[in-house]
C-alpha cells in the first residue's frame, strides 16, 4: 500500500489561513477558496500543476499541465494518442461546460473490418494494433483549454511534460507489470520497441524511462498549437505509422478533428446539485438514473445488505439502459428526456423487490419504443473557485500497443468501445447495440464520468478510471460525500459494482464482509467479493462554511507515486 503525501505550502497570506476544527466559524459560506488543491494519480503531475498555478495560471492552465504530464508518466493509462472528457466550472460566470475530446472512428472503419472469416468479432483487431485506434482527441483539448480558458501560454503549461519526457522518470511497478502483461503486442511494432526497449530490455522498476520523440511532439504542440499535432510533421508520421501496419488513416480526417462543447447533465439528489458528463459519456445518464431510483429510500436507515441490494438493483437498470440507448448524440437519437426523468426513475424503482434480486435476464435486452486499472483522472480547484474534473484514457493497458515511429505517441484502442458486433461484449464485458455501432466519424460511447457536486456548504470535483466500473465508482463517491465522509475517505472507500450483464456483484477486496455476502446471496444475488482493487478515484472538496480545502487520492492502487497536494 502506497502512502499518500500532502504538501502544505504557505504563500505568506495570513488572512487566508484556515484554523482546523473551528466548525461554524464563518457566518456565511465563503465566496472563494483559501487556495488551490490538485489530486492526481502521480506526484510529478500534481507538483507540475501546482507550479503552473504558482506561476500565475488558473485551474484550466493547471489542467493542461497535469494532463500532459500524465500523458508522459502514465503511458499505461492515457496519453496524446487517446482522448478525454473535461468538465469545467468557470467561477467568474458560474458556468459549467463539458469538453468532449473523445476519439472518433476513421473513415475506413466499418463493422466488417472487425469480423473474422466466420463473422465473429476479432478481439485482436478490435483491441490491438492499427484498426483498434480511433483518431486522438486529447491534444486538441489541451490547445482549446489553453487558448480559450487559461491565462498562460500553451508553451508554459506544456513545459513540465516536455522536460520530464526528455529527462525521464522512474519506472514504477504498475508500468512494469502492465508492459509484461502486454509485451507480445507492444513488441510487434518498431516504433513501440524504440520507446520501451531503448536500453535493450523492457522497463524495470527503478530504471529511468526517457521519451525523446514524445518530447519533440509535445514541443511542436507547444509551438504550433493544433497544427503541431494534427497537421505537419507529426500528422504525417502518425498516418504513415498506422498505414504501414495495415490500418487506414488520412491526413485530411486527422486535420478535421474537433473538440465538441456540450451542455453537462444536471440533476438534484438530497440537497446536492450534481453536474456531470453527457453523451458521448454514458456516465451522467446512468448516475441520474441510479441516484433518482435510490432516492426513494433513505439509504442511511437501511442495514448494509439492504442498502447494497437497492443500489445494485439501481445499477442493474441503469446499465441496461446504457447498453440499449446510449451512443454519440451526433449520430444517435437518445431519449434523454425519458432517461433523466424522475418519473421514469420512479417507474424503474417500482420494479425493484425490496428483498429479492431481479435476474438480469428478466430485464429485456432490446430497445423499448423510442421516445480501467486503465484510464486516469484528476481534479483541480483554484483560489478563484474555478474547477476541473477530467478523465483521460487510451482504453486498455498501453492502448493499441502501437507507437507510430518518430512520434513517441502510443495510440488508443478505443474502437473496442463501439458495439463492433451488436450484442457481443467488449473487453469490459459491456454489450451494445445499434446506438453505439461503429460509423465513420462517430465517437464511441464511454464510461468516463467527471463530476461536480454543489451544495450551499460544500463543493466537490471527483472522477475515476476503471472502464465500465467508473460510473459506479463515482456513484459511491457521491454517496460517500452525502454520508459526510472526507475527501480522503471517499477516495479510499472500497467499492462494489453491477453492470446488468454479467449478472454478478463484483466487490473490491474488503468491500463486502462475509455476512453481507451471505445476506445478498440469500436475496438471490451472485457475488464475487474479492476482485482486487480497480480504479483510482481522485477528488477535491471545498468546505465553504469552514473555508477549508481538502483532497483525496486512492491509496490502494500501485500507480507510482500518487499524491495529493494542497497549495494554501
Amino acid at each position: 500500500m502506497k502512502t499518500i503525501r500532502s504538501l502544505f505550502l504557505s504563500l505568506s497570506l495570513p488572512l487566508l489561513l484556515v484554523v482546523p476544527g473551528l466548525a461554524g466559524a464563518a457566518d456565511a459560506p465563503a465566496a472563494r477558496p483559501p487556495g488551490a488543491a490538485i489530486a492526481s494519480a502521480h506526484e510529478l503531475a500534481t507538483q507540475a500543476g501546482l507550479d503552473t498555478i504558482r506561476d500565475g495560471g488558473n485551474a484550466f492552465d493547471a489542467a493542461v499541465t497535469v494532463s500532459a504530464v500524465l500523458s508522459v508518466v502514465e503511458p499505461i493509462s492515457s496519453g496524446l494518442g487517446g482522448g478525454g472528457f473535461f468538465l469545467l466550472h468557470d467561477a467568474r460566470t458560474g458556468k459549467d461546460l463539458f469538453l468532449d475530446a473523445r476519439e472518433i472512428a476513421p473513415e475506413a472503419a466499418t463493422p466488417e473490418v472487425y469480423l473474422d472469416a466466420e463473422g465473429n468479432l476479432d478481439p485482436d483487431k478490435a483491441q490491438n494494433g492499427p484498426w483498434s485506434a480511433g483518431l486522438p482527441g486529447l491534444p486538441a483539448a489541451l490547445v482549446k483549454l489553453a487558448d480559450e480558458y487559461g491565462k498562460l501560454p500553451l508553451s508554459r503549461s506544456l513545459e513540465p511534460a516536455i522536460r520530464i519526457a526528455e529527462e525521464g522518470f522512474p519506472v514504477y511497478a504498475r508500468l512494469e507489470r502492465g508492459y509484461n502483461g502486454k509485451r507480445e503486442v507492444l513488441e510487434r511494432y518498431p516504433g513501440t520497441r524504440e520507446v520501451f526497449l531503448a536500453d535493450g530490455d523492457p522497463p524495470k522498476v527503478g530504471e529511468t524511462l526517457r521519451q525523446p520523440d514524445l518530447a519533440r511532439t509535445l514541443r511542436l504542440i507547444a509551438e504550433q498549437g493544433f497544427d503541431g499535432f494534427y497537421r505537419g510533421e507529426v500528422a504525417r508520421k502518425l498516418v504513415a505509422g498506422v498505414n504501414a501496419e495495415g490500418g487506414k488513416w488520412t491526413l485530411e480526417e486527422l486535420a478535421a478533428y474537433t473538440v465538441k462543447e456540450r451542455e453537462p447533465i444536471r440533476f438534484d439528489y438530497r440537497g446536492w446539485n450534481i453536474v456531470t458528463a453527457p453523451p458521448t459519456s454514458s456516465g451522467g445518464v446512468a448516475l441520474a438514473e441510479m441516484l433518482q431510483i435510490a432516492s426513494g429510500w433513505d439509504l442511511s436507515k437501511l442495514d448494509r445488505p439492504q442498502r447494497i441490494h437497492i443500489l445494485v438493483e439501481a445499477m442493474r437498470r441503469a446499465y441496461r439502459d446504457r447498453t440499449i440507448y446510449l451512443g454519440d448524440p451526433d449520430f444517435t437519437r437518445i431519449p434523454m428526456q425519458r432517461l433523466l426523468s424522475p418519473e421514469y426513475a420512479a417507474g424503474l424503482r417500482a420494479t425493484i423487490h425490496p428483498e429479492k434480486a431481479t435476474p438480469s435476464e428478466l430485464l429485456p435486452g432490446q430497445p423499448a419504443p423510442l421516445e480501467d486499472e486503465e484510464t486516469t483522472h484528476f481534479s483541480i480547484i483554484d483560489a478563484d473557485g474555478n474547477m476541473v474534473s477530467a478523465t483521460q484514457t487510451i482504453n486498455l493497458l498501453y492502448g493499441s500497443g502501437l507507437v507510430p515511429p518518430g512520434t513517441g505517441v502510443i495510440l488508443n484502442d478505443e474502437m473496442d468501445d463501439f458495439a463492433l458486433k451488436p450484442g457481443t461484449p467488449n473487453a469490459f464485458g459491456v454489450m451494445g447495440f445499434e446506438a453505439n455501432a461503429v460509423e465513420p466519424g462517430k465517437r464511441m460511447l464511454s464510461s468516463m464520468t467527471p463530476t461536480f457536486m454543489f451544495s450551499p456548504g460544500k463543493v466537490t470535483a471527483l472522477g475515476a478510471p476503471g472502464g465500465s466500473r467508473i460510473i459506479t465508482e463515482v456513484l459511491l463517491g457521491i454517496l460517500g460525500y452525502d454520508d459526510g465522509l472526507s475527501a480522503q475517505e471517499v477516495a479510499a472507500k472500497p467499492r462494489f459494482h453491477h453492470q446488468w450483464w454479467p449478472d454478478v456483484i463484483s466487490g473490491e477486496d474488503g468491500a463486502l464482509e462475509p455476512e453481507t455476502v451471505a445476506a445478498l446471496e440469500a436475496m438471490g444475488h451472485k457475488v464475487n467479493p474479492d476482485e482486487g482493487t480497480w480504479g483510482i478515484l481522485n477528488t477535491v472538496a471545498w468546505d465553504r462554511l469552514r473555508n477549508e480545502l481538502s483532497a483525496g487520492a486512492d491509496p490502494r492502487n500501485s500507480v507510482g507515486s500518487g499524491e495529493v497536494a494542497l497549495l494554501p
